[in-house]
């Protein structure tokens, strides 16, 4: 890309397993540039089919992924492990973009409250952002929860992080559900620094809906797929039990799931049963569903609840994952969702969680603020004018 400058924002993200964090990211970079910040969006993970960052400068480093649910190592496109040589060109490469763009601010998805595996290159980047002339503000996006750090030591590290480097924590939750304590309890320590956007949801969920694909029907969403077999099978035994079953079901599974694998799921696919790759278009089919049944990942459980469909969440639950339990739980207590565990998981449990959601009046809680994608633009545009941020700290 030829040299950009004069950069609002450059923001940083890297999904290393599912989509989610990329997904979110995008609805937020495409807010920034509504509001007319210009933005460079940097990607440093695997590729996601569909992704929309509108106008925003897109950049992409040699792309990586976690090689499992444990997050051990990190793998490049060739499934192999990278090496020094990689993370220094990859941190090479993340420099230039901050040099060519010469942003007046910083935005990295997640660091320092996770991905410590990068910080062989954004370590690098905030060095060279603080001995800049003119530094750039330094702003951490984070979500509502985060998996519990496992050692002092390493909340330790990423306390000092924030205080050495951050201007601020962004929250991309709403402190009346789940302030960031709850979960990251040192977080009291930080508090002067951290702001809230509310949740960020994609504003196409506001749309026209589809005019045909998911009318009336049981629409099964898994994610990016990497942790989606287990539902997939549920749902397949699910729909022989059920009283819908005489409805469409229409089952997504994301891209992160082998093709060989999905291959063999969509074999299975007959009269009143479509098995098919996520859509771009998912949250256009919320609106017609007669039910939702997915996965409880962030950006998912946030559509779902603005939709207003019946809704069923199966929170991945596997590896260090503890933060979409912890959400569908919450939500669940308030009758926003019935909420199934994942890992007793049968076509039975998810039938009756169906049967439940049908005689259940749901409701999404209605003082959960769903407005965070506007209103992360607002903050940023309020931190690069020097503006006063108190309305955006807890209370």
């Amino acid at each position: 890309m030829s040299q950009t400058k004069h950069i609002d924002v450059l923001f940083y993200v890297q999904h290393l397993l599912g989509i989610g964090h990329q997904r979110r990211a995008a609805t937020l970079t495409r807010a920034m540039e509504r509001a007319g910040l210009k933005v460079a969006f940097v990607s440093g993970g695997m590729e996601v089919p569909g992704l929309d960052t509108g106008t925003a400068d897109f950049y992409q480093l040699d792309p990586v992924r976690a090689d499992g649910i444990l997050f051990k190592d990190l793998l490049d496109q060739n499934d192999c492990t990278i090496d020094k040589a990689f993370k220094q060109n990859r941190s090479e490469q993340l420099l230039k973009i901050f040099q060519e763009t010469k942003p007046r601010l910083i935005l990295l998805e997640m660091f320092p409250f996770g991905r410590r595996q990068m910080r062989f290159e954004l370590v690098p980047l905030l060095e060279a952002a603080k001995n800049c002339t003119e530094p750039p503000k330094i702003v951490s996006s984070v979500r509502d929860i985060l998996v519990k750090a496992p050692k002092q030591e390493r909340i330790d590290e990423m306390l000092n992080w924030v205080e050495k480097h951050f201007d601020n924590v962004l929250i991309h939750g709403d402190p009346n559900l789940i302030p960031f304590d709850k979960t990251f309890h040192p977080a009291r320590e930080i508090s002067q620094k951290v702001l809230y956007s509310g949740y960020v949801v994609d504003e196409k969920v506001d749309e026209a809906p589809h005019p045909t694909d998911g009318r009336d029907e049981i629409l099964v969403s898994t994610g990016g797929g990497a942790v989606s077999e287990r539902l997939v099978k549920a749902a397949i035994s699910a729909r022989q039990k059920s009283s819908l079953k005489d409805k469409v079901w229409r089952i997504l599974i994301g891209h992160s799931l082998p093709e060989k694998t999905f291959t063999q799921y969509a074999s299975l696919a007959e009269d009143r049963l479509i098995i098919q790759r996520s859509r771009p278009d998912f949250t256009s089919l919320l609106s017609n569903c007669a039910l939702s049944i997915s996965q409880g990942g962030y950006n998912t459980v946030m559509e779902v609840l603005r939709a207003g469909c019946p809704r069923v969440i199966v929170p991945y639950s596997g590896g260090l994952e503890t933060e979409q339990t912890l959400r569908a739980k919450l939500l669940a207590d308030s009758n926003a969702l019935t909420y199934v565990d994942e890992e007793n998981l049968t076509g039975q449990i998810l039938s009756d969680a169906i049967e439940q959601t049908l005689n259940t009046q749901q409701r999404p809680p209605s003082s959960l603020d769903t407005n965070g994608a506007e209103k992360t633009a607002d903050i940023l545009t309020a931190i690069l004018s020097g503006s006063n941020l108190d309305e955006f700290k807890s209370s």
